[in-house]
């Protein structure tokens, strides 16, 4: 019988402060009843110790600034390859399924990583997913986030990947950071559609999430036909959360994991260290082992709390068939962008880090290539707290790329160690996997 992996890393060596809500308590509660109420003794379930990730598994997403190892501490370094230890477990064969219940987390670390966002530095699931396309070859990938705040670093790190389907639902961001994940917000020209958000009202409950996730989520991820599915599960949609104001139950988060049957879950957020998480972790873990979870409650659960008022689904409808029918529709509107946009598409963007205090400032340039998936490049020039300023350039070369690219692509790299505005240089040669850094200060390259 093959076990559902499970892999622990509380980072004890690791906190934005003693007294903040991301730190190693959020954690310690969870394995503390896990272990007490038998869970790991069951064979069903398999722990696992994780790896390190390697710095060339983060270059493969990220143009950290000025380096890996000054975004990625030994913590971020485990908490990716818990991750990677999953899925090397699941892609192998040897598992059904598994569980990285590791931090710090990472969804709202972008494609450029000057500091810490959102209490994320590097991407976990981006990590794992551009790891598992490398080493196995999987191609069509979904990643559903369920954590509360709107995934913005995995939707801006997969935009223009028609490969990859992001779909976010959480609070509303009008009313919740990072303020961003709205219905219009659908993927680049290239990938229109493959990016779906679900902005939810404040208090939306079981029912609310559920018919979302029946209506929506799930005939889409039928339609796409990934070959794996990835949950960044974040638990601070329960009703408990601190940092929060929705109406979710460990009980909708285990029948929400048995409906959805992901391959890969990876911990996000979730702050409600006593009250929620070793419920909510609990009843995730059970559902992807296949146990009977439905005695599982919180002291204080009431079934009658957690219905949607008529107002309410009358919203959620009509959010579903927007949704469904921009999906739908993306090829066409794939097509339409291509000849609407020229040979390049161009965006310009501002990004605050909210822990860190730096404000970035970039600029996006994709070629719209009809034989592959086209190169890009970020600029990107950032201000720091205490008056620093760093500018850098990355250009991406993506995997089946065409030889008209790669050579564009690779003069771009090169012109660029020139400019005397930049301090570094990054090139991802996703279809090679070879990964390079270039320091314009000491004129020294570096393959990560």
């Amino acid at each position: 019988m093959k076990k559902t992996g499970v892999v622990f890393f509380p980072a004890f060596d690791w906190a934005i402060s003693p007294s903040h809500p991301e730190r190693e308590e959020r954690l310690l509660y969870t394995r503390d009843q896990l272990f007490e109420e038998g869970i790991m003794d069951l064979p069903e379930i398999i722990e696992l110790k994780p790896r390190m990730a390697q710095e060339k598994d983060i270059a493969r997403v990220h143009f950290c600034v000025p380096d890996v190892r000054a975004q990625a501490t030994d913590a971020h370094l485990i908490s990716a390859g818990a991750a990677l230890t999953i899925a090397d477990g699941v892609m192998s064969g040897e598992l059904k399924n598994g569980f990285s219940i590791a931090r710090p987390p990472g969804h709202h670390a972008m494609t450029v990583a000057h500091g810490n966002r959102g209490f994320c530095n590097i991407n976990n699931e981006a990590i794992m997913v551009e790891y598992i396309r490398s080493r196995y070859g999987v191609k069509k990938i979904a990643v559903v986030d369920t954590d509360v705040h709107h995934g913005d670093g995995s939707q801006e790190i997969f935009y223009d990947d028609p490969d990859v389907l992001f779909i976010s639902f959480h609070q509303d961001g009008r009313t919740l950071y990072p303020g961003s994940g709205f219905m219009n917000e659908l993927g680049g020209p290239s990938a229109y559609g493959t990016t779906i958000n679900i902005p939810l009202a404040p208090n939306t409950t079981d029912e609310g999430i559920h018919f979302v996730l029946d209506n929506l989520v799930l005939p889409i991820l039928e339609e796409f036909e990934p070959e794996l599915v990835i949950n960044s599960a974040g638990q601070d949609n329960h009703y408990t959360d601190p940092l929060a104001n929705m109406r979710f139950s460990a009980q909708g988060y285990a029948l929400l994991n048995r409906k959805l049957a992901p391959d890969i879950a990876v911990l996000e957020g979730g702050y409600s260290v006593e009250t929620a998480l070793p419920y909510v972790n609990m009843g995730i873990l059970m559902a992807m082992a296949g146990i009977d979870y439905s005695n599982l409650r919180e002291p204080d659960y009431d079934p009658s709390k957690f219905k949607e008022t008529e107002r309410s689904m009358l919203y959620l409808r009509q959010m579903v068939d927007t949704q469904l029918f921009n999906f739908r529709n993306r090829d066409a509107c794939v097509k339409s962008n291509y000849l609407q946009q020229g040979p390049f598409f161009t965006e310009s963007r501002r990004v605050y880090y909210d822990t860190d205090g730096i404000d970035e400032s970039q600029h996006f340039t994709l070629r719209m290539c009809p034989q592959c998936k086209g190169y890009s490049m970020i600029r990107s020039q950032a201000w720091y707290r205490f008056g620093d300023m760093k500018s850098i350039a990355g250009i991406r070369i993506p995997r089946e790329c065409c030889e008209d690219c790669r050579k564009n692509a690779l003069k771009l790299y090169r012109q660029a160690q020139s400019d005397r505005e930049l301090d570094f240089v990054y090139l991802q040669d996703r279809d090679r996997d070879r990964y390079y850094h270039f320091d314009c200060t000491k004129r020294e390259e570096r393959e990560i």
